[in-house]
């Protein structure tokens, strides 16, 4: 990895939103965990101590908790790819990796997760 790139990770986010396709599923909300990696050329932000040279994550943050708690979804494929477009969309962003838990999904596991990625 190039020494200008930078590597933001929000860890843990803990989320409650609409996700899946069983009647209880539909009506109740229930939690999701979100794991986001970000890859982007830092070397502005290194040289400076200006906002506008750094990729703002707070922005990323609240655009992923907007998007989770105000939606619904069948699928963990659709929101995991919801989040990991908002995690890439700045011009900047080389690299991006989204994981979503969804605890107790089944029956004798602590959860299952999927996880997308995009490279430029």
């Amino acid at each position: 990895m190039k020494p200008e790139i930078a590597v933001i990770r929000i860890k843990n986010l803990r989320l409650r939103t609409y996700i899946g396709i069983k009647e209880d599923e539909i009506q109740n909300k229930q939690d999701v965990t979100i794991n986001t990696v970000i890859h982007y050329c830092a070397d502005k932000a290194r040289n400076s101590d200006n906002m506008d040279d750094a990729l703002n994550y707070r922005t990323i943050t609240k655009k992923i908790i907007a998007l989770v708690e105000n939606n619904r979804f069948s699928l963990l494929e659709n929101l995991t790819s919801q989040v990991l477009a908002i995690a890439s969309e700045h011009d900047w962003v080389d690299f991006a990796k989204v994981e979503i838990d969804k605890p107790h999904a089944l029956r004798f596991a602590d959860s299952v997760s999927l996880e997308l990625c995009y490279q430029k």
